[in-house]
């Protein structure tokens, strides 16, 4: 029976993942100057109903959108609202669905429109692909024989080596049946890696790569009682996948295009 809810688990995620990165595309494509958070909210709740699934974070205590939505210095839990976006914000989707039972979770940042300010750009590129190097590399060991420290070493050291910094607070985690699950998966190491959890076939988590390009402490916006931003109001970013663990190459269930 624990084999057959496996496959159950494993062929509803495959599926439901490649649907929400087809949606966190589109998301993507469709942020541009002018465009109002509540606007990419409205497109995600309705790209997950037309998909058959339902939105994960509607699953968290009094939280009642589909997405976070979260500009510059926003970390995290940014909340869809009229704010408009303009040409250079850093700007980061996060959103989940639950397919057939069973949560996936992804999120990526993008710059938007066109940043005149070619330091600036070329300043800010970069910070972006530290971060999707850090994903690329963590999701690279997350396979059988390795453990959870080494996702987490290898995020601190491309992220820190980069000159940025690990938000030690937030962390990714397990997602399957529920959308946040054990086990906890920092983004730095604590302590040695043999005391971390083996990484087992089967597994599915979610690696979220969460850095801040100055300091990396964080304090909650008093505004709206959810929001995550930098302490020194530096750029913040997240890329998230949620990935399979298997006996072979781990497989990224939420793949989405470089947008």
């Amino acid at each position: 029976m624990k084999q057959q809810n496996t496959e159950k688990k494993i062929i509803a995620m495959t599926e439901g993942g490649a649907k929400m990165g087809a949606i966190l595309s589109e998301l993507l494509a469709f942020s541009q100057p002018g465009v109002t958070l509540i606007e990419v909210e409205e497109l995600a709740m309705k790209r997950i109903k037309e998909s058959g699934g339902q939105p994960s974070f509607t699953t968290v205590e009094d939280y009642k959108w589909a997405t976070c939505l979260c500009v510059d210095d926003v970390i995290v839990h940014g909340i869809p609202n009229g704010r408009v976006l303009k040409d250079g914000d850093v700007f980061t989707i996060d959103v989940g669905m639950i397919y057939k039972g069973y949560h996936t979770d992804t999120a990526w940042t993008k710059i938007i429109g066109t940043e005149t300010d070619s330091v600036k750009l070329a300043k800010n590129e970069a910070f972006l692909e530290a971060g999707r190097e850090a994903l690329r590399q963590a999701i690279a060991v997350a396979r059988p024989g390795n453990r959870i420290g080494h996702i987490s070493q290898i995020t601190q050291r491309i992220v820190e080596g980069a000159g940025y910094g690990v938000v030690t607070s937030l962390v990714g985690h397990g997602v399957g049946e529920e959308l946040h699950m054990p086990p906890q998966i920092p983004g730095y190491l604590k302590g040695k890696i043999e005391s971390t959890l083996p990484l087992r076939p089967g597994m599915t988590i979610a690696i979220e790569i969460i850095y801040s390009m100055g300091n990396p402490a964080v304090y909650y916006v008093n505004e709206d009682g959810w929001s995550i931003a930098t302490r020194d109001h530096s750029l913040s970013a997240v890329f998230e996948q949620t990935v399979l663990i298997t006996e072979g190459d781990p497989v990224a269930l939420t793949p989405v295009p470089e947008v």
